[in-house]
Protein backbone atom coordinates (compact mmCIF):
# COMPACT_ATOMS: atom_id res chain seq x y z
CA UNK A 1 0.00 0.00 0.00
CA UNK A 2 2.99 2.05 0.24
CA UNK A 3 2.43 5.06 -2.14
CA UNK A 4 -0.84 3.97 -3.22
CA UNK A 5 -1.60 7.47 -4.75
CA UNK A 6 1.73 7.75 -6.73
CA UNK A 7 0.36 3.55 -8.39
CA UNK A 8 -2.86 5.13 -9.52
CA UNK A 9 -1.54 9.10 -10.33
CA UNK A 10 -1.66 7.59 -13.90
CA UNK A 11 -5.63 7.98 -14.18
CA UNK A 12 -5.09 11.62 -13.76
CA UNK A 13 -7.43 13.30 -11.16
CA UNK A 14 -10.38 14.07 -13.91
CA UNK A 15 -12.18 12.07 -16.41
CA UNK A 16 -15.00 9.96 -17.70
CA UNK A 17 -14.65 7.24 -14.76
CA UNK A 18 -14.34 10.29 -12.09
CA UNK A 19 -16.82 12.10 -13.10
CA UNK A 20 -19.50 8.67 -13.58
CA UNK A 21 -18.09 8.20 -9.53
CA UNK A 22 -18.82 11.75 -8.41
CA UNK A 23 -22.21 11.77 -9.81
CA UNK A 24 -23.48 8.29 -9.18
CA UNK A 25 -21.95 8.46 -5.26
CA UNK A 26 -23.70 12.27 -5.02
CA UNK A 27 -26.70 10.35 -6.08
CA UNK A 28 -26.78 7.40 -3.93
CA UNK A 29 -26.61 10.26 -0.88
CA UNK A 30 -30.27 11.58 -1.65
CA UNK A 31 -32.37 8.82 0.39
CA UNK A 32 -29.88 9.50 3.40
CA UNK A 33 -30.35 13.76 3.49
CA UNK A 34 -33.92 13.23 2.21
CA UNK A 35 -34.87 11.02 5.86
CA UNK A 36 -32.35 12.40 7.66
CA UNK A 37 -34.93 15.34 9.80
CA UNK A 38 -38.24 13.50 8.91
CA UNK A 39 -38.97 12.93 12.49
CA UNK A 40 -40.13 16.91 12.39
CA UNK A 41 -43.06 16.55 10.06
CA UNK A 42 -43.84 12.42 11.12
CA UNK A 43 -43.85 13.43 15.01
CA UNK A 44 -45.13 17.50 14.27
CA UNK A 45 -47.61 18.57 17.41
CA UNK A 46 -50.31 20.37 15.58
CA UNK A 47 -52.30 22.76 18.27
CA UNK A 48 -54.72 20.47 19.69
CA UNK A 49 -57.86 20.57 22.55
CA UNK A 50 -60.46 18.09 23.98
CA UNK A 51 -63.00 16.63 21.83
CA UNK A 52 -66.37 17.69 22.94
CA UNK A 53 -69.01 15.12 22.02
CA UNK A 54 -71.95 16.55 20.00
CA UNK A 55 -74.77 14.35 22.17
CA UNK A 56 -73.64 17.05 24.58
CA UNK A 57 -76.08 19.45 23.65
CA UNK A 58 -73.99 22.61 24.99
CA UNK A 59 -75.28 26.18 24.53
CA UNK A 60 -72.73 28.21 22.29
CA UNK A 61 -71.35 29.88 25.20
CA UNK A 62 -70.33 26.73 27.03
CA UNK A 63 -69.30 25.32 23.93
CA UNK A 64 -66.44 28.20 23.94
CA UNK A 65 -65.89 28.19 27.71
CA UNK A 66 -65.42 24.80 28.32
CA UNK A 67 -61.81 24.60 27.60
CA UNK A 68 -59.84 26.62 30.04
CA UNK A 69 -57.77 29.39 28.95
CA UNK A 70 -53.96 29.75 30.29
CA UNK A 71 -52.61 33.17 30.80
CA UNK A 72 -48.77 31.95 30.89
CA UNK A 73 -47.39 34.81 28.63
CA UNK A 74 -49.72 34.80 25.62
CA UNK A 75 -53.63 33.47 26.34
CA UNK A 76 -53.72 30.24 24.78
CA UNK A 77 -56.59 27.51 24.90
CA UNK A 78 -55.67 24.42 27.01
CA UNK A 79 -54.22 21.23 25.50
CA UNK A 80 -54.98 18.66 27.59
CA UNK A 81 -57.72 19.94 30.45
CA UNK A 82 -61.37 20.86 30.24
CA UNK A 83 -64.17 21.49 32.68
CA UNK A 84 -65.55 18.77 34.04
CA UNK A 85 -68.58 17.91 31.47
CA UNK A 86 -71.24 16.91 32.79
CA UNK A 87 -71.28 19.46 35.60
CA UNK A 88 -71.13 21.72 32.38
CA UNK A 89 -74.10 20.21 30.61
CA UNK A 90 -76.12 21.02 34.07
CA UNK A 91 -75.29 24.34 34.36
CA UNK A 92 -75.84 24.57 30.51
CA UNK A 93 -79.35 23.18 30.79
CA UNK A 94 -80.09 25.32 33.74
CA UNK A 95 -79.29 28.06 31.21
CA UNK A 96 -76.52 29.64 33.67
CA UNK A 97 -74.16 31.62 31.52
CA UNK A 98 -70.62 31.63 31.74
CA UNK A 99 -68.35 34.33 33.12
CA UNK A 100 -65.04 35.20 34.87
CA UNK A 101 -63.45 37.83 36.69
CA UNK A 102 -63.03 40.43 34.44
CA UNK A 103 -67.18 40.30 33.81
CA UNK A 104 -69.83 41.29 36.01
CA UNK A 105 -71.42 38.34 38.15
CA UNK A 106 -75.45 38.05 38.22
CA UNK A 107 -77.55 35.55 39.63
CA UNK A 108 -77.73 33.43 36.19
CA UNK A 109 -74.02 33.51 35.88
CA UNK A 110 -71.26 31.10 37.19
CA UNK A 111 -67.37 32.08 37.68
CA UNK A 112 -65.59 29.93 35.58
CA UNK A 113 -62.36 29.46 37.76
CA UNK A 114 -65.26 28.07 40.22
CA UNK A 115 -65.37 24.79 38.05
CA UNK A 116 -63.62 21.21 38.44
CA UNK A 117 -61.65 20.29 35.88
CA UNK A 118 -61.00 16.70 34.08
CA UNK A 119 -58.59 15.44 31.29
CA UNK A 120 -59.39 15.06 27.77
CA UNK A 121 -61.91 11.89 28.53
CA UNK A 122 -63.16 12.06 25.08
CA UNK A 123 -59.55 12.40 22.99
CA UNK A 124 -58.22 15.83 21.18
CA UNK A 125 -59.39 17.67 18.33
CA UNK A 126 -56.29 18.46 16.37
CA UNK A 127 -55.83 21.73 13.53
CA UNK A 128 -55.25 20.23 10.24
CA UNK A 129 -53.70 23.81 9.04
CA UNK A 130 -50.89 22.46 8.39
CA UNK A 131 -50.98 18.42 8.99
CA UNK A 132 -53.63 15.96 7.95
CA UNK A 133 -52.22 13.63 10.35
CA UNK A 134 -48.56 12.59 11.98
CA UNK A 135 -47.71 9.49 14.28
CA UNK A 136 -49.00 11.90 17.42
CA UNK A 137 -52.31 12.67 16.11
CA UNK A 138 -53.55 9.18 15.33
CA UNK A 139 -51.70 7.32 18.46
CA UNK A 140 -52.70 10.42 20.48
CA UNK A 141 -49.14 11.20 21.94
CA UNK A 142 -50.06 14.38 23.65
CA UNK A 143 -50.67 15.35 27.35
CA UNK A 144 -49.91 12.25 29.46
CA UNK A 145 -48.60 10.31 26.33
CA UNK A 146 -46.52 12.82 25.75
CA UNK A 147 -43.14 11.45 26.98
CA UNK A 148 -43.55 8.74 23.91
CA UNK A 149 -42.41 11.83 21.50
CA UNK A 150 -38.98 11.92 23.04
CA UNK A 151 -38.85 8.31 23.51
CA UNK A 152 -39.84 7.91 19.49
CA UNK A 153 -36.83 10.36 18.66
CA UNK A 154 -34.74 9.13 20.89
CA UNK A 155 -34.69 5.30 19.57
CA UNK A 156 -34.42 6.69 16.07
CA UNK A 157 -30.65 8.43 16.61
CA UNK A 158 -30.00 4.96 18.78
CA UNK A 159 -30.88 2.87 15.44
CA UNK A 160 -28.05 5.47 14.04
CA UNK A 161 -26.07 4.84 16.47
CA UNK A 162 -26.03 0.90 16.22
CA UNK A 163 -25.81 1.35 12.34
CA UNK A 164 -22.31 3.03 12.78
CA UNK A 165 -20.96 0.91 15.00
CA UNK A 166 -22.14 -2.44 12.59
CA UNK A 167 -21.22 -0.58 9.22
CA UNK A 168 -17.93 0.22 10.20
CA UNK A 169 -16.88 -3.23 11.61
CA UNK A 170 -18.75 -4.86 8.48
CA UNK A 171 -17.52 -2.20 5.70
CA UNK A 172 -13.97 -2.34 6.61
CA UNK A 173 -14.36 -6.53 6.86
CA UNK A 174 -16.57 -7.33 3.52
CA UNK A 175 -16.38 -3.91 1.55
CA UNK A 176 -17.78 -0.79 1.24
CA UNK A 177 -20.38 -1.30 -1.52
CA UNK A 178 -22.44 -4.27 0.16
CA UNK A 179 -22.50 -1.77 2.90
CA UNK A 180 -23.83 1.56 1.07
CA UNK A 181 -26.33 -0.92 -1.15
CA UNK A 182 -27.29 -2.37 2.19
CA UNK A 183 -28.36 0.35 4.17
CA UNK A 184 -30.36 1.87 0.77
CA UNK A 185 -32.12 -0.87 0.71
CA UNK A 186 -32.77 -0.82 5.11
CA UNK A 187 -34.15 2.95 4.40
CA UNK A 188 -36.38 1.89 1.38
CA UNK A 189 -37.84 -1.23 2.92
CA UNK A 190 -38.12 -0.24 6.55
CA UNK A 191 -39.73 3.80 5.29
CA UNK A 192 -42.16 1.66 3.31
CA UNK A 193 -43.28 -0.44 6.38
CA UNK A 194 -43.86 2.28 8.59
CA UNK A 195 -47.03 3.17 6.45
CA UNK A 196 -48.86 -0.13 7.81
CA UNK A 197 -47.70 0.06 11.54
CA UNK A 198 -50.60 -0.60 13.35
CA UNK A 199 -49.59 1.00 16.80
CA UNK A 200 -46.70 3.03 18.36
CA UNK A 201 -44.94 0.48 19.77
CA UNK A 202 -44.14 -1.34 16.25
CA UNK A 203 -43.92 2.43 14.46
CA UNK A 204 -40.89 3.15 16.73
CA UNK A 205 -39.34 -0.01 16.00
CA UNK A 206 -39.74 0.79 12.39
CA UNK A 207 -38.11 4.14 12.96
CA UNK A 208 -34.93 2.43 14.82
CA UNK A 209 -34.29 0.57 11.67
CA UNK A 210 -34.94 3.35 9.58
CA UNK A 211 -32.51 5.02 11.82
CA UNK A 212 -30.06 2.26 11.43
CA UNK A 213 -29.79 2.78 7.56
CA UNK A 214 -29.44 6.24 7.48
CA UNK A 215 -26.45 7.47 8.35
CA UNK A 216 -24.36 4.13 7.89
CA UNK A 217 -25.26 5.45 4.39
CA UNK A 218 -23.73 8.06 4.01
CA UNK A 219 -20.49 7.47 5.66
CA UNK A 220 -19.95 4.65 3.35
CA UNK A 221 -20.56 6.99 0.08
CA UNK A 222 -18.21 9.34 1.74
CA UNK A 223 -15.75 6.78 2.48
CA UNK A 224 -16.13 5.15 -0.89
CA UNK A 225 -15.94 8.23 -3.00
CA UNK A 226 -12.65 9.79 -1.03
CA UNK A 227 -10.98 6.20 -1.54
CA UNK A 228 -11.73 6.08 -5.27
CA UNK A 229 -11.13 9.40 -6.62
CA UNK A 230 -8.01 11.23 -6.18
CA UNK A 231 -6.36 14.65 -5.97
CA UNK A 232 -8.75 18.13 -6.36
CA UNK A 233 -11.69 15.56 -7.61
CA UNK A 234 -11.71 13.99 -3.85
CA UNK A 235 -12.09 17.55 -2.18
CA UNK A 236 -14.89 18.56 -4.63
CA UNK A 237 -16.54 15.69 -3.89
CA UNK A 238 -16.45 15.50 0.02
CA UNK A 239 -16.26 19.21 0.39
CA UNK A 240 -18.59 20.80 -1.80
CA UNK A 241 -20.52 17.92 -4.34
CA UNK A 242 -21.54 15.30 -1.60
CA UNK A 243 -22.97 17.98 1.05
CA UNK A 244 -24.83 19.98 -1.68
CA UNK A 245 -26.87 17.64 -2.94
CA UNK A 246 -27.36 16.12 0.99
CA UNK A 247 -28.71 19.69 1.90
CA UNK A 248 -30.72 19.72 -1.64
CA UNK A 249 -32.21 16.19 -0.58
CA UNK A 250 -32.67 17.64 2.75
CA UNK A 251 -34.65 20.65 1.29
CA UNK A 252 -36.96 17.85 -0.99
CA UNK A 253 -38.56 17.03 2.16
CA UNK A 254 -40.30 20.33 3.37
CA UNK A 255 -41.96 20.19 -0.16
CA UNK A 256 -43.05 16.50 -0.28
CA UNK A 257 -44.45 16.97 3.46
CA UNK A 258 -46.21 20.32 1.86
CA UNK A 259 -48.05 18.11 -0.97
CA UNK A 260 -48.26 14.69 1.30
CA UNK A 261 -49.61 15.79 4.74
CA UNK A 262 -51.09 12.66 5.83
CA UNK A 263 -47.66 10.57 7.89
CA UNK A 264 -48.58 7.45 6.45
CA UNK A 265 -48.50 8.20 2.60
CA UNK A 266 -45.39 10.57 3.53
CA UNK A 267 -43.11 7.30 4.45
CA UNK A 268 -44.15 5.37 1.49
CA UNK A 269 -43.02 8.62 -0.48
CA UNK A 270 -39.63 7.92 1.58
CA UNK A 271 -38.84 5.37 0.33
CA UNK A 272 -38.83 6.24 -3.11
CA UNK A 273 -35.27 7.92 -3.74
CA UNK A 274 -33.82 4.51 -2.21
CA UNK A 275 -35.28 2.02 -4.79
CA UNK A 276 -34.08 4.88 -7.41
CA UNK A 277 -30.60 3.76 -6.60
CA UNK A 278 -30.63 0.45 -6.64
CA UNK A 279 -29.34 0.09 -9.93
CA UNK A 280 -27.03 1.77 -9.65
CA UNK A 281 -25.05 -0.97 -7.97
CA UNK A 282 -23.15 -1.68 -11.43
CA UNK A 283 -21.68 1.80 -11.85
CA UNK A 284 -20.13 1.65 -8.68
CA UNK A 285 -16.62 -0.23 -8.36
CA UNK A 286 -15.38 -1.53 -4.85
CA UNK A 287 -12.85 0.52 -3.50
CA UNK A 288 -9.81 -0.24 -5.14
CA UNK A 289 -7.48 1.53 -1.73
CA UNK A 290 -9.47 -1.44 0.84
CA UNK A 291 -8.94 -4.07 -1.75
CA UNK A 292 -4.99 -2.97 -1.79
CA UNK A 293 -5.69 -3.09 1.62
CA UNK A 294 -7.33 -6.54 1.85
CA UNK A 295 -4.58 -8.07 -0.66
CA UNK A 296 -7.15 -8.50 -2.51
CA UNK A 297 -4.71 -7.08 -5.71
CA UNK A 298 -5.91 -8.54 -8.42
CA UNK A 299 -9.55 -7.36 -7.92
CA UNK A 300 -7.74 -4.06 -7.07
CA UNK A 301 -5.86 -4.07 -10.72
CA UNK A 302 -8.70 -4.80 -12.49
CA UNK A 303 -10.81 -1.87 -11.08
CA UNK A 304 -8.21 0.71 -12.32
CA UNK A 305 -7.40 -0.94 -15.12
CA UNK A 306 -11.46 -0.94 -16.19
CA UNK A 307 -11.11 3.36 -15.34
CA UNK A 308 -7.73 3.51 -17.27
CA UNK A 309 -9.79 1.99 -20.39
CA UNK A 310 -12.48 4.75 -19.35
CA UNK A 311 -10.37 7.84 -19.12
CA UNK A 312 -8.35 6.59 -22.68
CA UNK A 313 -5.09 6.68 -20.95
CA UNK A 314 -2.68 3.89 -20.44
CA UNK A 315 -1.92 1.84 -17.64
CA UNK A 316 1.58 0.52 -16.67
CA UNK A 317 2.50 -3.13 -16.84
CA UNK A 318 2.67 -3.28 -13.06
CA UNK A 319 0.54 -0.94 -11.65
CA UNK A 320 1.17 -1.90 -7.41
CA UNK A 321 5.04 -2.85 -7.26
CA UNK A 322 5.91 -5.81 -5.59
CA UNK A 323 7.38 -4.90 -2.29
CA UNK A 324 4.04 -3.44 -1.45
CA UNK A 325 1.86 -6.48 -2.70
CA UNK A 326 4.06 -8.65 -0.56
CA UNK A 327 3.73 -6.34 2.39
CA UNK A 328 -0.15 -6.07 2.20
CA UNK A 329 -0.15 -10.28 1.41
CA UNK A 330 1.88 -10.71 4.69
CA UNK A 331 -1.14 -8.79 6.34
CA UNK A 332 -4.15 -9.48 4.84
CA UNK A 333 -5.15 -12.13 7.29
CA UNK A 334 -5.21 -9.38 9.86
CA UNK A 335 -8.34 -7.62 10.72
CA UNK A 336 -8.49 -4.85 12.85
CA UNK A 337 -11.69 -4.19 15.02
CA UNK A 338 -13.00 -1.36 17.09
CA UNK A 339 -10.77 -2.00 19.93
CA UNK A 340 -7.71 -1.67 17.72
CA UNK A 341 -8.78 2.70 17.72
CA UNK A 342 -7.87 2.59 21.38
CA UNK A 343 -4.58 0.02 21.16
CA UNK A 344 -1.68 2.16 21.01
CA UNK A 345 -0.81 5.49 22.03
CA UNK A 346 -0.37 7.29 18.96
CA UNK A 347 -4.36 6.41 17.34
CA UNK A 348 -5.81 6.52 21.09
CA UNK A 349 -4.78 10.00 21.26
CA UNK A 350 -6.55 10.94 18.20
CA UNK A 351 -9.48 8.75 18.76
CA UNK A 352 -11.10 10.10 22.31
CA UNK A 353 -10.91 13.80 21.42
CA UNK A 354 -12.44 12.76 18.00
CA UNK A 355 -15.21 10.90 19.78
CA UNK A 356 -15.91 13.19 22.36
CA UNK A 357 -15.82 16.61 19.41
CA UNK A 358 -17.93 14.54 17.10
CA UNK A 359 -20.28 14.40 20.17
CA UNK A 360 -20.35 18.13 21.37
CA UNK A 361 -20.86 19.04 17.55
CA UNK A 362 -23.49 16.86 17.10
CA UNK A 363 -25.33 18.00 19.93
CA UNK A 364 -25.03 21.51 19.25
CA UNK A 365 -26.20 20.86 15.74
CA UNK A 366 -29.31 19.02 16.61
CA UNK A 367 -30.09 21.00 19.04
CA UNK A 368 -29.92 24.37 17.19
CA UNK A 369 -32.32 22.84 14.87
CA UNK A 370 -34.80 21.58 17.37
CA UNK A 371 -34.54 24.79 18.84
CA UNK A 372 -35.45 27.40 15.97
CA UNK A 373 -37.79 25.16 14.09
CA UNK A 374 -40.28 27.13 15.37
CA UNK A 375 -38.78 30.84 14.40
CA UNK A 376 -41.37 30.97 11.36
CA UNK A 377 -45.22 30.29 11.83
CA UNK A 378 -45.22 27.60 8.67
CA UNK A 379 -43.51 24.47 9.73
CA UNK A 380 -42.80 24.27 6.10
CA UNK A 381 -40.92 27.17 5.52
CA UNK A 382 -39.25 27.10 8.72
CA UNK A 383 -37.32 23.86 7.64
CA UNK A 384 -36.71 24.90 4.29
CA UNK A 385 -35.28 28.28 5.09
CA UNK A 386 -32.88 26.63 8.22
CA UNK A 387 -31.68 24.13 6.10
CA UNK A 388 -31.05 26.90 2.94
CA UNK A 389 -28.68 28.18 5.55
CA UNK A 390 -26.18 25.67 4.95
CA UNK A 391 -25.11 25.70 1.69
CA UNK A 392 -22.97 29.03 2.30
CA UNK A 393 -21.61 26.62 5.25
CA UNK A 394 -20.84 24.24 3.06
CA UNK A 395 -19.04 26.67 0.37
CA UNK A 396 -16.90 27.90 3.25
CA UNK A 397 -15.45 24.02 3.88
CA UNK A 398 -15.22 23.51 0.70
CA UNK A 399 -13.16 26.94 0.30
CA UNK A 400 -11.02 26.67 3.70
CA UNK A 401 -10.23 22.60 2.34
CA UNK A 402 -8.97 23.52 -0.76
CA UNK A 403 -5.64 26.10 1.09
CA UNK A 404 -6.31 26.16 4.57
CA UNK A 405 -4.76 23.93 7.45
CA UNK A 406 -7.92 21.28 8.80
CA UNK A 407 -6.99 22.61 12.28
CA UNK A 408 -6.98 25.58 12.02
CA UNK A 409 -10.03 25.93 9.80
CA UNK A 410 -12.15 23.69 12.40
CA UNK A 411 -11.35 26.36 15.34
CA UNK A 412 -12.21 29.48 13.17
CA UNK A 413 -15.29 28.08 12.37
CA UNK A 414 -16.29 25.98 15.47
CA UNK A 415 -15.19 29.22 17.94
CA UNK A 416 -17.26 31.73 15.44
CA UNK A 417 -20.17 29.14 16.20
CA UNK A 418 -19.88 28.86 20.08
CA UNK A 419 -19.67 33.06 20.33
CA UNK A 420 -22.59 33.60 18.04
CA UNK A 421 -24.60 30.98 20.48
CA UNK A 422 -23.57 32.17 23.85
CA UNK A 423 -24.38 35.74 22.73
CA UNK A 424 -27.67 34.97 21.82
CA UNK A 425 -28.41 35.10 26.10
CA UNK A 426 -28.21 39.28 26.22
CA UNK A 427 -30.23 39.35 23.00
CA UNK A 428 -32.85 36.95 23.35
CA UNK A 429 -35.79 38.62 24.43
CA UNK A 430 -34.67 42.32 23.52
CA UNK A 431 -33.74 42.09 19.94
CA UNK A 432 -35.50 39.70 18.21
CA UNK A 433 -33.72 40.59 14.53
CA UNK A 434 -30.60 40.49 16.10
CA UNK A 435 -30.98 36.87 17.69
CA UNK A 436 -32.13 35.73 14.32
CA UNK A 437 -28.89 36.82 13.44
CA UNK A 438 -27.00 35.39 16.26
CA UNK A 439 -28.76 31.76 15.36
CA UNK A 440 -28.16 31.66 11.79
CA UNK A 441 -24.21 32.52 12.43
CA UNK A 442 -24.09 30.41 14.83
CA UNK A 443 -25.60 27.62 12.79
CA UNK A 444 -23.13 28.84 9.56
CA UNK A 445 -19.88 28.04 12.30
CA UNK A 446 -21.26 24.85 13.39
CA UNK A 447 -21.99 23.40 10.05
CA UNK A 448 -18.50 24.58 8.03
CA UNK A 449 -17.06 22.98 11.41
CA UNK A 450 -18.95 19.81 10.94
CA UNK A 451 -17.87 19.53 7.09
CA UNK A 452 -14.19 20.27 8.36
CA UNK A 453 -14.63 18.14 11.05
CA UNK A 454 -15.43 14.61 8.34
CA UNK A 455 -12.24 16.15 6.32
CA UNK A 456 -10.16 16.34 9.12
CA UNK A 457 -10.98 12.78 10.29
CA UNK A 458 -10.86 10.67 7.23
CA UNK A 459 -7.53 12.32 7.03
CA UNK A 460 -6.37 10.73 10.35
CA UNK A 461 -7.91 7.62 10.48
CA UNK A 462 -5.68 4.89 8.34
CA UNK A 463 -7.12 3.35 5.40
CA UNK A 464 -6.83 -0.57 6.68
CA UNK A 465 -9.78 0.97 9.53
CA UNK A 466 -10.80 4.30 8.22
CA UNK A 467 -14.70 3.29 8.07
CA UNK A 468 -14.90 1.97 11.35
CA UNK A 469 -12.96 5.02 12.83
CA UNK A 470 -15.53 6.90 10.53
CA UNK A 471 -18.54 5.17 12.07
CA UNK A 472 -17.51 5.01 15.42
CA UNK A 473 -17.19 8.71 15.46
CA UNK A 474 -20.54 8.81 13.39
CA UNK A 475 -21.93 6.49 16.37
CA UNK A 476 -20.69 9.50 19.15
CA UNK A 477 -22.55 12.00 16.97
CA UNK A 478 -25.43 9.92 17.10
CA UNK A 479 -25.57 9.95 20.75
CA UNK A 480 -25.29 14.04 20.88
CA UNK A 481 -28.62 13.92 18.24
CA UNK A 482 -30.32 11.57 20.45
CA UNK A 483 -29.76 13.83 24.02
CA UNK A 484 -30.44 16.94 21.51
CA UNK A 485 -34.83 16.34 22.01
CA UNK A 486 -34.24 16.65 25.40
CA UNK A 487 -32.54 20.49 25.43
CA UNK A 488 -35.85 22.18 24.75
CA UNK A 489 -36.93 20.80 28.04
CA UNK A 490 -34.21 22.64 29.97
CA UNK A 491 -35.99 25.60 29.01
CA UNK A 492 -38.36 24.81 31.44
CA UNK A 493 -35.70 25.97 34.20
CA UNK A 494 -34.57 29.12 32.01
CA UNK A 495 -34.88 29.92 28.47
CA UNK A 496 -31.47 30.74 28.02
CA UNK A 497 -30.54 27.26 28.95
CA UNK A 498 -30.20 25.46 25.61
CA UNK A 499 -28.53 28.05 24.26
CA UNK A 500 -26.03 28.10 26.94
CA UNK A 501 -25.35 24.58 26.59
CA UNK A 502 -25.06 24.48 23.17
CA UNK A 503 -22.35 27.29 22.51
CA UNK A 504 -20.63 25.63 25.41
CA UNK A 505 -20.25 22.22 23.68
CA UNK A 506 -19.00 23.98 20.41
CA UNK A 507 -16.45 26.08 22.56
CA UNK A 508 -15.08 22.38 24.30
CA UNK A 509 -14.65 21.13 20.45
CA UNK A 510 -12.38 24.13 20.13
CA UNK A 511 -10.44 23.30 22.77
CA UNK A 512 -10.62 19.70 22.18
CA UNK A 513 -9.19 20.31 18.58
CA UNK A 514 -6.34 22.12 19.59
CA UNK A 515 -4.29 18.86 20.26
CA UNK A 516 -4.65 16.90 17.47
CA UNK A 517 -2.01 16.72 14.69
CA UNK A 518 -2.75 18.70 11.34
CA UNK A 519 -3.21 16.68 8.22
CA UNK A 520 -3.40 19.55 5.48
CA UNK A 521 -0.63 18.25 2.88
CA UNK A 522 -0.15 15.52 4.23
CA UNK A 523 0.52 11.62 2.90
CA UNK A 524 -3.06 9.88 3.62
CA UNK A 525 -2.07 7.38 6.15
CA UNK A 526 -2.62 3.36 4.80
CA UNK A 527 -1.52 1.93 8.64
CA UNK A 528 -1.94 2.93 12.24
CA UNK A 529 1.72 2.81 11.91
CA UNK A 530 1.64 5.59 9.70
CA UNK A 531 -0.26 7.60 11.45
CA UNK A 532 0.76 10.93 13.12
CA UNK A 533 1.88 11.67 16.30
CA UNK A 534 0.08 13.93 18.81
CA UNK A 535 2.19 16.09 21.10
CA UNK A 536 1.54 19.57 21.98
CA UNK A 537 4.42 20.66 20.32
CA UNK A 538 3.37 19.32 17.38
CA UNK A 539 0.36 20.56 17.79
CA UNK A 540 1.78 24.18 18.04
CA UNK A 541 4.69 23.47 15.10
CA UNK A 542 1.38 22.03 12.19
CA UNK A 543 -0.21 26.01 12.43
CA UNK A 544 3.02 27.13 10.81
CA UNK A 545 2.41 27.81 7.49
CA UNK A 546 4.36 25.27 5.62
CA UNK A 547 8.02 26.20 3.36
CA UNK A 548 8.42 26.19 -0.35
CA UNK A 549 9.79 22.67 0.31
CA UNK A 550 7.26 21.30 1.84
CA UNK A 551 4.36 23.18 -0.84
CA UNK A 552 5.75 20.89 -3.22
CA UNK A 553 4.72 17.76 -1.52
CA UNK A 554 1.90 16.16 -3.94
CA UNK A 555 -1.72 16.68 -2.14
CA UNK A 556 -2.87 13.70 -0.77
CA UNK A 557 -5.61 14.51 1.83
CA UNK A 558 -9.01 12.72 1.93
CA UNK A 559 -11.69 14.72 2.67
CA UNK A 560 -15.09 14.04 4.30
CA UNK A 561 -18.37 15.93 5.25
CA UNK A 562 -21.88 14.89 6.80
CA UNK A 563 -24.82 16.23 8.35
CA UNK A 564 -26.44 14.56 10.59
CA UNK A 565 -26.11 15.25 9.71
CA UNK A 566 -26.89 14.62 11.56
CA UNK A 567 -27.12 16.20 10.65
CA UNK A 568 -26.22 13.25 11.38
Amino acid sequence: MQDYEESVSFLGSWGPFQRRILFVLCFTCIPCGYNLLSVIFLLAVPPHHCHIPAHSNLSEDWIQAIIPVQVAGQPERSSCSRYELNQVKNLSALGVKPTDWSQNQSGSEVLLSSLKQEGCEDGWIYSTEYYQSTVVTEFDLVCSEQWKRPLTSLVYFLGGLCGCFASGIISDRFGRKPVLFGSVAILSIFSAAMTFAPSWPVFTFLFFMLGLGQIACYIVVFVLGSEILIGSTRVLFSSLCLPFIYVLAMMLLPGTAYLIRSWRHLSLVMAVPGLACIPLWWLIPESPRWLVSRGRLLEADLVLRSAAIENRVEAPQVIFPSAAAEKVETKKEKSLSFLDLLKTKNIRHVTIPLWLIWFSMSVSYFGLSFNTSSLNGNPYLSYFLLTAVEFPAYFASWVAARSCPRRLSFISFALLGALALLFIQITLHSHPALTMSLVLLGKFGILAGTGVLYMYTGELSPTVIRNTAMSTCAMFSRVGSAVSPYLLELAVFHSILPWIIVGSLSLLSVLLCIFLPETFKQALPDTIEQMPIRTFRRALASTIPPNDEEKSVKYQSTAIEILCATRL
